[in-house]
């Protein structure tokens, strides 16, 4: 049974950083794509990060250059560090698994993603 659970989530002010956490069990887990989606009440989920099972990373355009994704499959676990935050990060955070091995890039479809966590909450204050 595949389970992922988030942590790190919090309140933070404007220009503030976290970093979130995902440990996965129950799969190999460097094996696949890993990805991050964030979710606002009366919004679709959208598109973070992700980071496939080699390393390659894509991001939404709106976080390039403040957050980064990383892996270390020693302990199954993925992160994402977010730097200069703004209120419109704010946000339930998931992490989810991906294709196992698949194309160069990561997707950035939730629908490319089996498996979720239970989400993380961020809220940044202005």
């Amino acid at each position: 049974q595949v389970q992922l659970v988030e942590s790190g989530g919090g309140l933070v002010q404007t220009g503030g950083s976290l970093r979130l956490s995902c440990a996965a069990s129950g799969r190999t887990f460097s094996d696949y794509a890993m990805g991050w989606f964030r979710q606002v009440p009366g919004k679709d989920r959208e598109f973070v990060a992700a980071i496939t099972w080699s390393g390659t990373t894509k991001y939404r355009d709106s976080v390039k250059g403040r957050f980064t994704i990383s892996r270390t499959n020693a302990k199954n676990t993925v992160y994402l560090q977010m730097n200069s935050l703004t209120p419109e990060d704010t946000a339930v955070y998931y992490c989810a698994t991906g294709p196992q091995y698949g194309t160069y890039w990561p997707p950035a479809s939730p629908s490319e993603y089996d498996y979720w966590g239970q989400g993380t909450q961020v809220t940044v204050s202005s």
